[in-house]
């Protein structure tokens, strides 16, 4: 279990560990959820709306799909852009 202090204005600081495990930084929201007296709190991150498109289902199943291959040592590694252009004509 971990403790925070509530301040006078009802703040807190979320200690180090919490932060990890939330994924979140200065400047990130948490979202609050009740249910049945059980509070839930969920990290937030902003996504500038012109990154948006890498956030997509499509453009994410073609990053796992990439990952995947990595994996399994698919692909063709490049030693330079050059060489990775020549290989497009």
């Amino acid at each position: 279990m971990t403790r925070a202090l509530i301040r006078s204005r009802g703040q807190i600081t979320l200690p180090r560990e919490i932060r990890e495990a939330l994924h979140v930084e200065e400047g990130d929201d948490v979202a609050f959820v009740v249910e049945a007296g059980q509070v839930t709190m969920r990290g937030l991150k902003s996504i500038p709306a012109e990154q948006s498109w890498f956030w997509t289902d499509a453009w994410q199943a073609g990053e796992r799909e990439a990952s995947e291959q990595v994996a399994v040592g698919e692909g063709t590694v490049f030693d330079n852009g050059d060489a990775f252009l020549d290989s497009l004509r």
